[in-house]
C-alpha cells in the first residue's frame, strides 16, 4: 500500500533532533514499527532549543522507523517534507548489533554540538536501568547519547527543561528487516542512527501524549507519534521544513498543495475527516483547498479510511 501523499519527496538539508514543544520555540524536532510494518522514509524531525512548559507525561513512548527512499520515485500533489540522506557520518558502533564493550550500549547522539542525532557512540549502561515505558533522564541534553535506559533503548520525548523523558525501545532485526511489537512502527531516521519503535496513532484523533503529534511514519502507510517541535510557528499556512514543524492536527505539506505558501520547502496544512458532512469546511486556508483522500482507493489501513488532507487539487 502507498499513501497518495507519499509520492512527492521534498528535500531539506536539516536532520532529526529530539525534544518536546515549548512556547517560544521555533526549531523543528525529529523521530515506528508495528505488526511488521516498516517506515522507510527519512522524514527528519527537529527539536526545540528552549525549554518546554510543563512536565512530560509518563505514557509509554512510541517508536518510528524509516530511512527515506530519496530516489524521487514518489510524486503527486501533497508530499510531506522528507530529508535526503546526509552521508559522511562517522559512527563509533553499530546501533543494530550493539557491539560496544560489556556494560556499555550503542547510542545515537549529536557529535557536532547541535540538536540533531547524527552519529553513534558507546555509552555506559546505568546501574539500575529503566525499561520501555519507564521515566528516564538524560545527561546534558536529549541528544547527548547518555541516559538512564537499558541496552537497546534510549530516553526519548525528553523535556529540555527537566531532562526527563520516556524509555523507548530500538527496532530489532536489521535495517532490511526491522521488527517492533504489534501496535508500534519501526522508523529509521537520521541516516540510520535513530531506530525507534513508536506507537501507531490516528491523525484525526491526535491520540498521542502531550507535546507529541500524530504524523506520517516515514516509508509506511501508518501514522506514529512524533515530538511537536513547531514552537510559535506551525499554524495552517506557516512555512515548514520538518515533518514535525506544524501544530498537532497539521502536517508539513508540499508548497504546491497550500495556497500562497511562502515556504521554500512547504507549508503547514490540516488533516481532515472525509466522513464529515462538509469535509472542505475543515480546510481553514480556503483558496480552493479541498479535503482529498490521504490514501488511494482501497489501500487505507483499517481504521484510517476517513483520513484526508487539505490540499489544492491538481
Amino acid at each position: 500500500m502507498r499513501s497518495t501523499w507519499m509520492k512527492l519527496v521534498c528535500t531539506s538539508a536539516l536532520s532529526i533532533a529530539c525534544g518536546t514543544k515549548s512556547e517560544g520555540e521555533g526549531n523543528a524536532s525529529a523521530e515506528e514499527t508495528g505488526n511488521g510494518t516498516t517506515s522507510t522514509g527519512n522524514d527528519d524531525e527537529a527539536l526545540p532549543e528552549e525549554s518546554q512548559e510543563g512536565p512530560m507525561t509518563t505514557e509509554p513512548a512510541t517508536t518510528d522507523t524509516g530511512m527515506a527512499d530519496t530516489s524521487g520515485s514518489m510524486s503527486t500533489t501533497v508530499g510531506f517534507i522528507m530529508n535526503p540522506d546526509g552521508g559522511g557520518v562517522t559512527n563509533e558502533c553499530d546501533i543494530w548489533a550493539q557491539d560496544c564493550p560489556v556494560d556499555e550500549k550503542c547510542m545515537p547522539w549529536a557529535n557536532d554540538g547541535g540538536n540533531a542525532w547524527n552519529s553513534t557512540r558507546c555509552s555506559p549502561v546505568d546501574d539500575n536501568p529503566g525499561q520501555v515505558g519507564d521515566e528516564c533522564s538524560v545527561e546534558g541534553s536529549g541528544v547527548s547519547g547518555i541516559d538512564s535506559c537499558d541496552l537497546s533503548m534510549m530516553c526519548y520525548y525528553v523535556d529540555p527543561e527537566t531532562n526527563f523523558g520516556i524509555c523507548v525501545g530500538f527496532c530489532q532485526g536489521s535495517s532490511a528487516s526491522p521488527v517492533c511489537d504489534p501496535g508500534y512502527v519501526c522508523t529509521i531516521n537520521n541516516d540510520g542512527v535513530l531506530i525507534l519503535c513508536r506507537p501507531e496513532c490516528d491523525p484525526l484523533l491526535q491520540d498521542c501524549m502531550e507535546g507529541v503529534a500524530c504524523l506520517p511514519a516515514a516509508g509506511s502507510d501508518l501514522f506514529t507519534c512524533i515530538v511537536d517541535a513547531s514552537g510559535e510557528m506551525g499554524a495552517a499556512g506557516d512555512a515548514c521544513e520538518f515533518i514535525n514543524a506544524c501544530d498537532a492536527g497539521l502536517f508539513c505539506g508540499d508548497a504546491a498543495a497550500v495556497p500562497d505558501c511562502a515556504g521554500a520547502s512547504g507549508c503547514c496544512t490540516e488533516f481532515c475527516d472525509l466522513a464529515d458532512p462538509n469535509p472542505a469546511a475543515q480546510c481553514t486556508l480556503g483558496g480552493g483547498q479541498e479535503c482529498l483522500p490521504w490514501y488511494e482507493e482501497g489501500t487505507a489501513p483499517p481504521g484510517l479510511e476517513d483520513v484526508g488532507a487539505c490540499a489544492l487539487p491538481t
